[in-house]
C-alpha cells in the first residue's frame, strides 16, 4: 500500500516519533508506579527501565532522531513547546517549564514534532 502523503520515509519517521513518543509517556508513568513499591523492588526496576529508555534513544538516534526535555528551564514562548496552562499567567509573570507532557522530537534537519508543556510561575 503506497503512503497517501509523503514518502514511505516520512510515514516511518512519523511512525517512529509516535511510538517514542508514546514510549516516553508510558516511561514517566512507569517511575510514578515505582515510588509505591519499597526500596528494593523500586531499584530493580528503574534500573530496566533505564537499560530500556536507553534502547529507545539508541533506536531514535540510529534513525537522526532525539527527544528533548526543557522541564525546569525558563519558558520562552518560543519554546518548540505548546504549553496547556499559559491563558492562567498574566504576560509579565516570569515562568518555568513545570512538567513535559510530552517530548520536543528533533531530527537532523531541526523540529520534527512539538512538545507540550504545563507552566508555573518562577519563585523570584
Amino acid at each position: 500500500m503506497a503512503p497517501v502523503n509523503g514518502t514511505h520515509s516520512d510515514v516511518l519517521e512519523q511512525s517512529l516519533i509516535e511510538v517514542a513518543v508514546d514510549t516516553w509517556r508510558f516511561s514517566r508513568l512507569f517511575e510514578r508506579v515505582l515510588t509505591k513499591l519499597d526500596a528494593g523492588e523500586q531499584a530493580r526496576y528503574l534500573s530496566q527501565l533505564r537499560y530500556f529508555f536507553n534502547r529507545v534513544h539508541e533506536h531514535l538516534e540510529g534513525a537522526g532522531l532525539k527527544l528533548v526535555s526543557v522541564e525546569g528551564q525558563p519558558y520562552d514562548a518560543g519554546m518548540a513547546a505548546t504549553a496547556v496552562n499559559i491563558g492562567d499567567f498574566d504576560a509579565e509573570e516570569t515562568l518555568i517549564v513545570d512538567q513535559m507532557l510530552e517530548p520536543i522530537v528533533m531530527g537532523q534537519d531541526g523540529l520534527r514534532k512539538q512538545g507540550t508543556v504545563v507552566l508555573r510561575k518562577a519563585h523570584v
